[in-house]
């Protein structure tokens, strides 16, 4: 389980295929402190297992099921990705739950700039949509973030200066597309609804069946 707030951003060393997928050698520093092979990461959001601890690195492992569904099937050797630690259950919950597993992967549209802030416009596809509202959370790059605004297929986020100068955020442009996460809890809801709506229609059912017998 992660929180959304990104330790820092580490940088892609080295990239190697393998039948796999794509084994990434990712430069860091402060996310080093008590990590261990085994332990979760999430790279760009995406929840990954650490396999390698060097001095100033880590190696993780991202397979074809993986490369499919997120953007590291295109991250280049040199790109900056943001990386956070699993939570510590003593830790101080800054985000929102952030599970490291990306629904979609979406381009950006438009970005504006406003003295150290910004806005980044998001072109969401119609299979997550129904998960976002306005004013609710949502993890772009494995940042969570909230939703400003909502026109259509659109969804727009405000970047204050430090999401700007402390993610990949940052560094994004127009047509680059980024990981999406929705909020775990709007799927557990649907999920609950989903399932009393089918109850009620069955109650119904057996109800009316008996009355007609």
């Amino acid at each position: 389980m992660f929180t959304g707030i990104i330790e820092e951003m580490g940088e892609i060393r080295a990239v190697s295929e393998n039948v796999a997928g794509r084994r990434f050698q990712i430069a860091a520093n402060r996310i080093l402190n008590g990590i261990n092979i085994g332990d979760s990461i999430a790279v760009d959001g995406v929840c990954l297992t650490v396999e390698k601890v060097g001095k100033d690195y880590i190696e993780v492992q991202a397979v074809t099921e993986t490369l499919a569904r997120t953007t590291l099937a295109k991250v280049p050797r040199g790109a900056k990705v943001n990386l956070e630690r699993a939570m510590a259950a003593s830790g101080r919950f800054g985000g929102h739950f952030v599970q490291g597993h990306i629904d979609s992967v979406a381009p950006i549209v438009a970005l504006q700039h406003i003295g150290k802030a910004g806005t980044m416009r998001i072109a969401v596809p119609d299979s997550i949509r129904h998960y976002i509202v306005e004013k609710g959370s949502l993890a772009v790059n494995g940042v969570s973030l909230t939703v400003a605004g909502i026109e259509n297929e659109v969804i727009e986020i405000a970047l204050i200066p430090v999401t700007l100068t402390e993610t990949n955020l940052g560094e994004k442009k127009i047509g680059d597309e980024v990981n999406l996460e929705v909020d775990i809890l709007a799927k557990y809801i649907e999920k609950i609804l989903e399932r009393f709506e089918k109850e009620t229609l069955t109650f119904e059912k057996i109800k009316q069946w008996g009355f007609n017998q």
